[in-house]
């Protein structure tokens, strides 16, 4: 039995091109925050729309045209994204191009989504609709991450449970700032609310250290603590990295 045009082309994509950009991305990992949009919460919803952002600041988008088989909608759905059916048709990518597009420039690097167990089934669903292993990407939590380069800094003055609860706090700190400012629930405006929760997080970071060590580097400060935290936040936080 034939396969489908756009299968074929799904099946192009060789696997000495995923192990040349699995290496592309290791030459330069970075986080890439990701994020998508769907038909619906269902079992059977699909992605229609996904965006990332890089942690230098560059990022993509796409509509993504739905594949044959995808027939799932919901109209409360799209009521909160504003995508139909009839933009996705017209104006979205084959969603083979999409999957392929995505291991390109995403393999490799630090994949973090705020919803890690929808947006993954999302990519699961667009890579297998494709042909492609389910794991050719993965993601993990932007909280995860947003940890991780907390704790990279801090650790120069910390360590043990001081260090661990300081990181914890700072990430819950940011969390809650920015509940203030709802979601887009479009993909690439939310995946920059979270690249910007990145940057609010390495920022305090950095100010909290530099406030105990003394030492000043302003090309890593273009922000104040203040503009990064919520009011009062600072005192608080400086108060947990003073040694005891």
């Amino acid at each position: 039995m034939g396969l489908p045009a756009d299968m074929g082309l799904c099946l192009n994509f060789s696997s000495m091109q995923y192990r040349n950009a699995a290496m592309e991305g290791k030459r330069g990992n970075m986080f890439v925050f990701l994020d998508f949009e769907a038909s619906s919460l269902s079992k059977r919803s699909y992605p229609i729309e996904v965006g990332w952002v890089f942690e230098d600041g560059r990022s993509d988008a796409f509509l993504i045209r739905p594949a044959p088989p995808w027939d799932d909608w919901d109209e409360a759905s799209e009521a909160i994204h504003r995508i139909s059916r009839a933009e996705l048709h017209v104006s979205g990518a084959d969603h083979d191009f999409v999957a392929r597009t995505m291991i390109e420039r995403l393999a490799g690097h630090d994949l973090l989504a705020s919803a890690p167990s929808w947006d993954g089934k999302w990519l699961s669903t667009l890579l297998r609709a494709c042909g492609l292993p389910r794991h050719s990407l993965r993601l993990r939590s932007t909280d995860e991450g947003l940890r991780d380069v907390a704790r990279s800094i801090l650790a120069e003055r910390l360590d043990g449970d001081r260090l661990e609860e300081a990181v914890a706090s700072l990430v819950a700190l940011t969390a809650r700032h920015d509940r203030s400012d709802p979601p887009a629930h479009r993909a690439l405006a939310d995946a920059r609310d979270e690249h910007r929760r990145w940057q609010a997080v390495r920022r305090a970071a950095l100010e909290l250290l530099n406030t105990q060590t003394g030492s000043a580097e302003p090309a890593l400060q273009p922000v104040g603590l203040a503009m990064a935290l919520p009011w009062g936040t600072q005192s608080a936080m400086t108060a947990r990295l003073r040694p005891v």
